[in-house]
């Protein structure tokens, strides 16, 4: 008997939102100082391999020229330098 994936439902991801913020909190401001690095470097490879599925031709030098294209830009749009 094979058993179907579960599908994410609204309500599971709102909890494990929830527990991601009671887990933040209860953090030492030096443990977030520490996952500030940890979750840019998590953020840029989902980012890039959203980026090789935009462009699947693209070698791994145009995959980061691509990322830091789109940093670049979302600074700018934050309004800094």
């Amino acid at each position: 008997m094979t058993i179907p994936p579960m599908e994410p439902t609204r309500e599971l991801g709102n909890q494990l939102f929830r527990e991601e913020v009671l887990a933040a909190r209860a953090m030492s401001p030096e443990e977030k100082l520490r996952a500030g690095p940890q979750l840019f470097d998590f953020a840029c490879r989902v980012a890039m391999d959203g980026i090789r599925n935009q462009f699947p031709n693209a070698d791994e030098q145009r995959v980061r020229e691509i990322l830091a294209e789109r940093v670049n830009l979302g600074r700018i749009l934050e309004g800094q330098p």
